[in-house]
């Protein structure tokens, strides 16, 4: 190895990581960033709220503190849902709320630096391209990076409200 290639070696070593906790919905891969993440739980019965959209399936109790729980899998019209024992609810600090997201299954944590992840495409199919940070790509694997906290209050889901103080 010359010099140079160890120069550039070091520079990849050095640039700036994001770490992602991957999950999936159906055959597709999601990454949120791992900093929102308060904890990852298996999926229990939540209690219905009247007059909510389907896809907030109710609340559920987290140590005294009651945690909306949104099913991802039902806001992005997904077919043939089931709950077993791979479904699983992320559980997210966002602004001070905490909120939990029902998704098929959480596969691991990637770190890519900046070079990997590329801006969103103008379109998408089952996500709107604002509440997307871009696509990552990780070897044959592409990512569908989600911006959380910007999905979380936007005004259909009203989940976090940013000009609330606690």
């Amino acid at each position: 190895m010359n010099s140079n290639e160890i120069i550039e070696k070091n520079k990849k070593s050095e640039e700036i990581k994001q770490e992602f906790l991957v999950f999936t919905l159906g055959n597709d891969e999601y990454g949120i960033d791992i900093l929102k993440v308060q904890e990852i739980r298996g999926y229990d019965q939540v209690t219905r709220i009247a007059n909510t959209p389907d896809f907030i399936k109710g609340v559920t109790n987290l140590r005294g503190v009651i945690v909306p729980i949104v099913d991802l899998r039902v806001k992005f019209v997904r077919q043939n849902i089931t709950y077993d024992e791979n479904t699983v609810v992320i559980v997210l600090n966002l602004d001070h709320r905490v909120v939990g997201i029902v998704v098929d299954g959480v596969s691991d944590v990637l770190s890519l630096p900046k070079s990997e992840i590329r801006s969103a495409p103008e379109y998408a199919v089952t996500l709107a391209t604002e509440y997307l940070n871009g696509l990552g790509s990780v070897g044959d694997r592409m990512l569908i990076l989600v911006d959380i906290e910007k999905l979380m209050s936007s005004k259909e889901m009203e989940l976090v409200d940013h000009n609330s103080k606690i």
